[in-house]
């Protein structure tokens, strides 16, 4: 799920303010021309994304930005974020937390990858319990180019406030040619799950859709217990490379019902190119 950062307020002095964008150099920002097939770096994450605090891990062979807010709360939800709700374990396996901090405030944990990503296959194999998963927290798989309402594929794993709602959700939001914030949308059934592995993917093609699946286990293929194909003839497709981000979240800001903190381990993410 995408949000929205704060703005600075104007300089009090013009002239200063002035000097200051002068002297400044200008930031890349992504460009539909620039699309690849592959990964690439990330000197061009857009804004919305590089403001982000600078404490960083090195997860499944690439390395991540931990999101953390000083003071206040900010999108999705909008919620606090803490950086230490993000860790690796022995195994070097994501840990992802919502709890309460030391101000008794309810918690999330993001991470956003230095790398951008285009056409291929995006994978994640996790662990969690989502038969009993809180129906205010939200885990979301996406890539996001920092552009609220375009550019960006999601897999979320919520019930929305609804006990009885399925789990997975899958999302696109259009290219900057599109309709901002006019999304197509899928959500299963209930699924229960059979013990607490699962293993969740999107593939970017480059004949213009996107493929969703899910399944019980951890494995690279298989039989799949939820799957949607989007084409371009749903949405208009986004072809830049993006940063990949995960997080965990209450939907509004919202506490859990059950008040309980809430831990997600991610075992491994995985990008597959496009040949």
């Amino acid at each position: 799920m995408k949000r929205t950062l704060s703005t600075s307020t104007k300089s009090f002095a013009t002239i200063v303010f002035s000097a200051i964008m002068f002297a400044s150099c200008q930031k890349s920002t992504l460009n539909p021309a620039d699309a690849v097939p592959a990964e690439t770096p990330a000197k061009d994450k857009p804004t919305a994304i590089s403001a982000l605090a600078a404490n960083t891990i090195n997860f499944s062979g690439y390395t991540w930005t931990v999101r953390s807010t000083s003071a206040g709360t900010q999108g999705p939800g909008p919620n606090y974020w803490n950086s230490s709700n993000a860790w690796l374990d022995a195994n070097g396996h994501l840990h992802l937390k919502m709890q309460k901090d030391a101000q008794g405030h309810w918690s999330c944990a993001e991470v956003t990858s230095a790398n951008t990503f285009g056409y291929g296959t995006y994978q994640w194999k996790i662990e969690c319990d989502l038969n009993n998963i809180d129906r205010n927290l939200v885990l979301g798989l996406f890539t996001y180019s920092g552009q609220d309402g375009y550019d960006e594929q999601d897999i979320e794993l919520s019930r929305w406030g609804n006990p009885s709602a399925g789990q997975f959700n899958y999302t696109v939001y259009p290219a900057q040619s599109g309709v901002r914030y006019k999304n197509v949308h899928w959500n299963t059934a209930n699924i229960t799950m059979n013990g607490t592995f699962s293993t969740h993917r999107f593939t970017r093609n480059k004949t213009a859709s996107i493929v969703y699946e899910s399944q019980h286990g951890h494995y690279d293929a298989g039989s799949s217990i939820a799957r949607k194909i989007f084409t371009s003839s749903d949405i208009t497709l986004s072809a830049l490379n993006m940063p990949v981000l995960m997080n965990l979240w209450l939907m509004n800001g919202t506490a859990p019902v059950n008040g309980q903190s809430y831990e997600v381990i991610i075992h491994e993410f995985k990008f597959t190119p496009l040949p």
